[in-house]
């Protein structure tokens, strides 16, 4: 399951806050000040031994000496990204987008036919899935390794993936020919190759419906039962005729493999608050209202969080805390459209320094806060896929 920051969206339209997905000029409150520095590479040589051997005799250790920390700081827990002062690095292991190619992940480069505005992509085994543009609403591509469309699928606004890679979900609304949303969603299920028929399951009365992740061989989703009123985390068994509704885990905005969400559970004027929950129960684990909790690596030790307020172009913040204690682990501050893990020690980030400007996608390691270009500095359509 990778992780995109759009659930926003409908959560802060329902309590009238201005927010847009991926979006996020930054407004949050600053706790206790920590050192800051610019991104360094992800890795750099060690530095010489300059002091000189000694003989002369070592003092002998008082009886009461206090153990030293067993795990030394790293180094700042903030860093300032500067892009044009990062190392270039590898390219980026799971799907991303270039232009109109389908890069990374499993399979070979495939371009994405015609020229419709391409929302999203992701990886179905050596397949690629295209969400795009039709009229008001959208599509989904279905993309076989020759660059050849074998499927589409209509609706389709948002797309998660197994972390094999190897199963997709997806989810349809439709639209009015205004452009405005209507209530149901359909949830689709499907395997690599067609190893299976495509499983689908039709909720109806829901609205802002947004897909949260396929682990464990399900499908996690957040919707509301009225337009603007609040939402809660529903489970589906791909296979099974309904979903279940969760009630006890309200306002989802991510589901991690070992069984916990992120919930919303404060939202107000330039500030919220942030609970990871165990799922089904609901049980509160932590909180924090220094961040949101937007997504989890793949082993789900690892949360990621956005800034606690997010309103128009860009997030002003990406972090990462601890799961099981909400401590922070790193911040990076910069301009980033996207935070998606690579793996259980990476972050992708998809980072510019505002409208119009060169973008590349880059490499942060949760450990150290090390981060390089992924993808060179340049302008054009970039996107991290699923």
């Amino acid at each position: 399951m990778r992780v995109q920051n759009g659930r926003l969206v409908a959560l802060v339209a329902a309590v009238a806050v201005a927010a847009i997905a991926g979006g996020g000029a930054l407004a949050y409150r600053q706790g206790p000040e920590t050192a800051e520095a610019e991104a360094a590479p992800l890795s750099t040589s060690p530095s010489p031994v300059t002091s000189k051997p000694t003989t002369a005799k070592p003092t002998p250790t008082p009886a009461k000496t206090p153990t030293p920390s067993s795990t030394p700081p790293a180094g700042p827990l903030k860093t300032k990204i500067v892009l044009d002062k990062l190392p270039p690095g590898r390219a980026p292991q799971i799907a991303y987008l270039t232009g109109r190619t389908i890069r990374g992940g499993a399979g070979g480069d495939v371009k994405v036919p015609g020229t419709a505005d391409i929302q999203e992509v992701a990886r179905l085994g050596s397949s690629a899935l295209a969400v795009v543009t039709k009229g008001y609403g959208t599509e989904m591509l279905t993309i076989n390794t020759d660059g050849k469309i074998t499927a589409r699928t209509p609706d389709i606004n948002q797309i998660v993936t197994t972390d094999d890679g190897l199963g997709a979900a997806y989810v349809g609304s439709r639209l009015k020919d205004t452009g405005e949303s209507m209530a149901g969603a359909t949830i689709y299920a499907q395997q690599d190759q067609g190893r299976a028929e495509v499983q689908k399951v039709t909720v109806p009365d829901v609205w802002n419906t947004s897909l949260l992740g396929y682990l464990n061989g399900k499908v996690y989703f957040d919707a509301g039962t009225t337009e603007a009123g609040s939402t809660s985390l529903y489970e589906w068994t791909p296979g099974e005729s309904k979903a279940t509704l969760i009630k006890a885990v309200p306002k989802a905005m991510a589901v991690s493999s070992v069984g916990t969400a992120g919930s919303l559970t404060t939202l107000a004027d330039q500030n919220s608050c942030s609970s990871l929950l165990t799922v089904p129960a609901g049980k509160r684990l932590w909180r924090t209202c220094d961040y949101q909790i937007v997504g989890f690596t793949p082993d789900g030790a690892t949360a990621i969080a956005g800034p606690m307020y997010q309103d128009g172009y860009g997030n002003g913040i990406a972090a990462v805390l601890d799961a099981k204690k909400g401590t922070l682990l790193h911040e990076w501050s910069g301009v980033f459209r996207q935070w998606v893990p690579e793996d259980d020690q990476h972050l992708l980030l998809l980072a510019d320094t505002g409208e119009a400007t060169p973008a590349s996608i880059i490499r942060c390691t949760i450990s150290t806060g090390a981060c390089e270009l992924a993808t060179p500095l340049a302008k054009g359509a970039l996107l991290i896929g699923d």
